[in-house]
């Protein structure tokens, strides 16, 4: 068996080839699909070039290759173009497992990330790829910024309310995607998958603390103060009502879920949030 990893030189790809090889899988059945191939060389396997905007990579990518986990892209906007080239080469090739990386709910979230994932899923089932799609949530290190910026003013300031994240660390989304990649029994499945625990800002501003040894608070901004900040900190209008609309989907409930699926499919608990936080420094 033969499995293609895309985006592999990003922050989840390089976890799930390690997750893959820690596994069992055999290096010489994974293939690290990048723009960059020197960088994937460096990951220990074999290395395809493979641009999400190049269709002919693509194909050539996917030459003898049994199953694909495709990494969503991080091209907001561009996002259904990209996937939609992998899904029809998959489709083409007659891949056996096609393992996409969605968000929570996707199909029926408000979350303002949702609707790329949305058109992807319907892609992946208009092609009548044998498909696994895993719905991660948050991934812990995305507030490395925010505890940098705490450990030098002791405030956490987000638009989130009282809003709860079951966020989980990017290796143990890895692990997951490694698991159904490796085990049969998954096709058909959609996996919502979170931490173990959801956190509300206030239990961030705690680790924080806890990481910073300093005490961190968390002050929860109405909408217009949040777009202010975000003005003030130089980002552009549509940047931050971007930033602004994801802080309302917390506050509103759009991560909050957690039912064990993940730490099933693992075999261990998620990462616990201090934990993940440490790691991200």
């Amino acid at each position: 068996m033969t499995i293609l990893v895309t985006g592999a030189t990003g922050n989840l790809g390089r976890l799930i080839i390690a997750a893959l090889q820690e596994r069992g899988a055999d290096p010489q059945s994974i293939v690290a699909g990048a723009r960059d191939t020197a960088k994937a060389a460096e990951l220990g396997v074999r290395a395809v070039h493979l641009d999400y905007t190049d269709p002919a990579s693509i194909a050539t990518a996917l030459d003898g290759i049994d199953t694909v986990v495709l990494v969503s892209g991080s091209e907001v906007g561009q996002r259904v173009a990209q996937h939609r080239a992998v899904i029809e080469a998959a489709k083409d090739a007659g891949v056996a497992k096609f393992i996409y990386t969605s968000a929570p709910k996707a199909t029926t979230s408000d979350l303002v990330l949702a609707p790329e994932h949305k058109a992807t899923e319907e892609l992946i089932a208009a092609a009548g790829l044998p498909a696994v799609i895993l719905r991660n949530n948050w991934y812990t290190e995305n507030y490395a910024a925010d505890l940098a910026r705490a450990a030098e003013t002791g405030v956490l300031a987000a638009g989130a309310g009282e809003g709860r994240v079951a966020s989980a660390s990017r290796k143990d989304f890895a692990e997951a995607a490694a698991v159904v990649a490796l085990e049969d029994g998954h096709i058909g499945q959609v996996y919502e998958l979170g931490g173990d625990v959801a956190w509300t800002y206030s239990d961030l501003a705690a680790a924080f603390s806890e990481i910073t040894g300093r005490p961190v608070s968390y002050r929860a901004l109405s909408v217009d103060e949040q777009l202010a900040a975000l003005r003030q900190a130089g980002l552009d209008e549509g940047t931050a009502g971007f930033v602004a609309a994801l802080d309302a989907g917390i506050r509103d409930g759009a991560l909050a879920d957690t039912d064990g699926t993940l730490s099933r499919l693992i075999g261990r608990p998620t990462t616990p949030l201090v934990d993940g936080l440490r790691a991200a420094l």
